[in-house]
């Protein structure tokens, strides 16, 4: 018997390229590939690309080279791009970049297996020609489920690929098939979970995800039959695809061009999803997609999000659901009650702002402004006074005044974040502010992008004082085999953006002495418990927290009052 083919898969950018991946990975796994963790053990690598700036295509640019280097070393023999950067630039890519053997775009996930077996053939897969995948469904959201599905007027099925929303599954036309959107699905915002089920009978939450010839550890993305998922960890958080898109037109932004239009995923795929991901053993799902307020807008209602958060939350083995990638401007008190008072949904808020000062906010086709902000988090911790809040910004965009950098300072100054992102503005090709006059030199911006920095990290270390004393409930996430650190996230972070708490065990002992306990035994609670701590010191966004001598064995810390929890 023939020895199964490698595949490594390296993955740059967002936690939905990580999903992206895990999704190609269970492709891969269920046509007999073998996945392995080093490029270097693997027949191809596979590196999911990122193309959202400069910078981070220059990581991919790199990682791809890497890659290539290692064809001269050992067992490597093809390096294949795929991702956001493979398909904004296709063949452009294929033919600047020749030491990969293959770029392949979205719509070649569903046969990445046959692509891959191409290319080490020795054949050629031609790169698809780029194009603004934004056109490629309808402009009303109401159309779009019936486009996809190929129920709607003029569509055909299967002709928009949407990675991590499970297409491809045999019989998933036939799930879908007649139940349309809005009042025609079968998707009622406020129906239960178990009329929901009933409406989409592949993620009947009383039938176990069983798939007898699947490998093991590979399950469903979306309903119980491929496309297939496999985790490429082990550890207790994972991120699950929402949406993909965005309708939104910001002027400095090239990512609807090329993920596409705005599009969800049905609740019940949602729903499945993370029951199979808790079997797995994960605590914590995050839900990403470019723009989780608008969830539901195209299955007949905007607030589809405020019924699924609950049903999430109340999913056997899940402790945490945590949201990314919300909009200001999209933001309602019925979504703020259900994130600030929905046990299990942490109170987090990653708000994309991007700047405060009205004239460069509407220069972006943005809206709002320093108090409309100011007016919102007030909102927010009015009912959940420990929320956890970050936010990018964009300093140096064509025609930024001094005036308005001043603005952005004083709303920075006065609205606490948690974890502050700057970035300089560039052109992004293909985008409306590449055009714009009254470009700023590029040493203006780099010496305004310092000055904001400084001010980020001033800021934020200020904000992580403040939580002095106040006791949080932290996944466990690491033990430093070497150090003795253990090492987690409170409510307020999500995972590797925000920072963690450095964690002390009963007694307080320094990190480094941290495996004893203050009984004298080993302490060494295992990644994906959770410990009741109280926060001692800081080091720049990080906390240091002293695990309560009374939980530091309790999973979950249950019947702990948790100051974050405040307003829970």
């Amino acid at each position: 018997m023939p020895e199964p083919r490698t595949v490594a898969l390296v993955t740059l950018g967002c936690a939905r390229n990580e999903v992206d991946s895990e999704e190609l990975a269970g492709r891969l796994a269920a046509d007999g590939w073998q996945l392995v963790e080093d490029a270097a053990d693997a027949d191809v690598a596979v590196v999911n690309t990122c193309g959202f700036v400069e910078a981070a295509k220059k990581d991919s640019v790199d990682a791809l080279l890497e890659a290539n280097d290692l064809k001269a070393q050992g067992r490597t023999q093809a390096v294949v791009a795929v991702g956001c950067m493979a398909e904004r630039y296709g063949k452009d890519l294929a033919e600047a970049l020749p030491e990969a053997d293959g770029v392949l775009g979205f719509d070649d996930y569903a046969d990445i297996s046959d692509r891959l077996r191409t290319i080490l053939g020795g054949g050629i897969h031609a790169s698809h020609t780029p194009r603004d995948r934004r056109k490629l469904l309808p402009v009303s959201p109401v159309e779009r489920q019936r486009a996809v599905s190929g129920t709607g007027t003029g569509a055909r099925s299967g002709a928009v690929a949407l990675p991590g929303h499970g297409q491809g599954a045999a019989g998933a036309g036939e799930a879908d098939e007649g139940r349309g959107t809005g009042s025609d699905s079968g998707v009622d915002g406020g129906a239960s979970g178990a009329a929901r089920a009933a409406a989409h009978p592949t993620a009947d939450p009383d039938v176990p995800w069983q798939v007898p010839d699947l490998p093991e550890g590979v399950a469903p993305a979306s309903g119980p039959r491929a496309p297939l998922r496999r985790r490429l960890d082990s550890g207790p958080v994972a991120s699950v695809k929402l949406a993909s898109g965005c309708d939104r037109r910001c002027t400095f932004c090239a990512i609807p061009s090329f993920r596409g239009s705005f599009i969800s995923r049905r609740p019940s795929d949602v729903l499945g999803e993370t029951r199979w991901l808790a079997g797995q053993g994960v605590k914590e799902v995050m839900l990403v997609s470019e723009n989780n307020t608008s969830y539901g807008k195209d299955l007949g209602d905007i607030r589809l999000l405020e019924t699924l958060l609950p049903e999430l939350a109340a999913v056997d083995g899940v402790e945490r659901v945590r949201i990314s990638y919300l909009q200001p401007a999209e933001m309602r008190p019925g979504l703020i009650d259900v994130m600030t008072g929905t046990p299990g949904v942490v109170p987090y808020f990653d708000l994309s702002f991007q700047h405060s000062a009205p004239g460069v906010l509407r220069a972006m086709r943005r809206f709002g402004d320093t108090e409309r902000f100011l007016e919102l988090l007030h909102t927010i911790r009015s009912k959940a006074p420990e929320a956890g809040v970050r936010s990018n910004f964009i300093v140096g965009f064509p025609g930024e005044s001094e005036e308005d950098l001043a603005e952005l300072e004083r709303f920075l100054s006065e609205a606490r974040l948690d974890v502050i992102g700057v970035f300089g503005y560039s052109d992004e090709e293909g985008t409306e502010a590449a055009s714009f006059e009254h470009k700023l030199d590029e040493d203006v911006v780099a010496a305004r992008l310092a000055r904001v920095s400084r001010l980020a990290e001033e800021l934020t270390a200020q904000r992580a004082e403040e939580r002095l004393g106040a006791t949080l409930r932290v996944l466990v996430e690491a033990f430093d085999e070497e150090t003795g650190e253990v090492t987690g996230r409170a409510d307020h972070q999500a995972p590797e953006t925000d920072g963690q708490v450095v964690l002390l065990p009963p007694g307080g002992n320094a990190a480094g002495a941290a495996a004893v306990g203050a009984s004298g035994g080993e302490w060494r609670p295992a990644p994906g418990t959770f410990v009741t701590a109280k926060v001692t010191g800081t080091e720049g966004v990080d906390l240091i927290a002293e695990v309560l001598p009374e939980l530091a064995g309790a999973a979950g810390g249950q019947g702990a009052e948790c100051s974050e929890g405040v307003g829970r």
